[in-house]
């Protein structure tokens, strides 16, 4: 619930809510696939340009 100054009371809050450092962890994880993944398709592309 809410204690003091309508702030969450530390015990509750670390409960309902995932750690903020696994929320950024994945966040970094999915920024690098997707990188990759477009630098793999812009490879793909140029390889098959070249081609013509």
């Amino acid at each position: 619930m809410v204690g003091r100054a309508g702030f969450l009371k530390r015990s509750e809050s670390s409960r309902d809510f995932p750690p903020l450092t696994q929320e950024l962890t994945m966040a970094d994880v999915a920024f690098v696939v997707t990188t990759i993944a477009v630098f793999a398709l812009v490879a793909l592309v140029a390889k098959g340009v070249t081609k013509l």
